[in-house]
């Protein structure tokens, strides 16, 4: 997370999240230097990634990424996400892409990765992974959630080995433009209203100690 100073706190390489303490995190600087001592390094994959978002001004501060089975899995597909059911075509409107260039190590590829999610709250990164942003927590994981859930439903359709249902031009636009409408700000099912719901979930099954 990025304060006044453009310094980062960052997750140490080498532990595991349940292991992670808020002293055990890492300060590095807007270049990705470490500042401090730790026993730990940085993986500069993670800064490179959150980092671009994070200094390029955007205020939804927020940025998850995940290297996830089925997300991945659509990630290397050429075609990405494919209009053929509703979970996809109702979040694709906020989908971008960013195309592969190697492992995420290098600080040149930030301005690509901003430029591709302008306007977008969800990325899909070819032959990698997913990334959502949001205002809060709630909004990013909720955006995460719908792909990974449109990625899920793409995957196990094409495993079963039959030739998909085609929707039709006219119907695509239309969900689209739903999807744009109804998980917009305002929409009836606005990004992130689902939030309190999840949380409360996890108090009901005693894991509510691991969102705080």
């Amino acid at each position: 997370m990025p304060n006044t100073q453009d310094h980062f706190l960052l997750n140490p390489f080498g532990m595991f999240f349940e292991e992670i303490t808020a002293s055990s995190l890492i300060k590095v600087d807007g270049d990705g230097n470490l500042l401090g001592e730790s026993d730990y390094p940085m993986n500069p994959a993670g800064f490179v990634i959150h980092g671009a978002i994070h200094m390029s001004g955007d205020e939804r501060h927020c940025v998850l990424h995940t290297h996830s089975r089925y997300g991945t899995a659509v990630s290397m597909q050429k075609n990405g996400l494919l209009p053929n059911s509703q979970k996809a075509l109702t979040i694709m409107g906020w989908i971008g892409y960013h195309d592969f260039e190697g492992p995420a190590v290098d600080a040149d590829e930030q301005p690509r990765i901003v430029n591709d999610i302008e306007g977008k709250t969800i990325l899909i990164l070819r032959n990698h992974g997913l990334l959502s942003v949001g205002k809060t927590v709630g909004e990013a994981f909720v955006y995460l959630y719908r792909i990974e859930t449109a990625c899920r439903h793409q995957i196990d359709a094409m495993t079963g080995g039959s030739e998909l249902q085609e929707i039709s031009p006219a119907a695509q636009q239309k969900s689209i433009n739903m999807g744009l409408s109804m998980y917009g700000s305002g929409g009836f099912l606005e990004a992130g209203k689902e939030w309190p719901m999840l949380l409360r979930q996890l108090e009901r099954t005693g894991m509510d100690d691991y969102a705080r």
